[in-house]
């Protein structure tokens, strides 16, 4: 298997730099759309936690502009 991926690739890498990008969005759309139901559950319960947690005020969010304006100052 290892051969034929290392010969598709050599193929690949030949392609014009538009159909490299085409193929690539396939690729990665194809990913996608293998859905793992255990990770969405684990998902699902840790959102609803917290949400609880801040409805509950156990947890207080930060303003998203507070929190965009320290990522500006940290990486300007």
């Amino acid at each position: 298997m290892m051969e034929t991926m290392e010969q598709l690739k050599g193929q690949l890498e030949r392609l014009p730099s538009q159909e490299r990008a085409e193929l690539a969005h396939f690729l990665l759309c194809s990913l996608e759309q293998e859905v793992d139901a255990d990770a969405d559950a684990a998902w699902e319960a840790e959102l609803a936690r917290r949400v609880a947690e801040i409805q509950s005020g156990k947890v207080v969010g930060t303003p998203a502009a507070q929190v965009f304006a320290e990522l500006r100052a940290q990486f300007s």
